[in-house]
């Protein structure tokens, strides 16, 4: 299956936290860096999510927020830090790229925002994914 979605990093599954009707999945990507997902409780059974599952990470360029370091007083569980590897400005937007965990997540962000926080290729950056947005597939 092809998806629109470029932002997929591989990892394996460290937990599963049930809960009525969501769980939340902790996986540790293949750089070493833990994310979390939350997800049905339906799809954590239809995809036989368990501890050493092997699982991609699959997110939105839209719903990842960068930062020049990490948040403190945030609900935000997923913080990732990396350095920039591109960025690609038009009119009003860019696509930064960010390697983080063993792969590469690209940014949709403002370019405003990019002049901002100072962004270029080699910045330290954290990349913020709420865990809602954090999809998973079963490889």
């Amino acid at each position: 299956m092809s998806l629109s979605i470029r932002n997929q990093i591989p990892g394996t599954v460290t937990s599963v936290t049930r809960g009525e009707a969501m769980a939340t999945v902790r996986a540790r990507l293949t750089g070493g860096q833990e994310i979390t997902a939350a997800i049905t409780l339906e799809a954590v059974r239809e995809l036989g999510l368990a501890e050493g599952r092997a699982v991609r990470t699959l997110i939105k360029s839209t719903e990842v927020a960068l930062a020049t370091g990490p948040v403190e007083g945030i609900s935000i569980r997923n913080q990732l830090a990396g350095t920039v590897s591109d960025i690609a400005t038009g009119g009003a937007m860019a696509a930064v790229k960010v390697t983080v965990g063993g792969g590469e997540l690209t940014a949709a962000i403002t370019k405003d925002a990019v002049e901002d926080l100072g962004l270029a290729v080699g910045s330290q950056v954290v990349a913020l994914v709420k865990s809602t947005e954090v999809s998973l597939a079963a490889d």
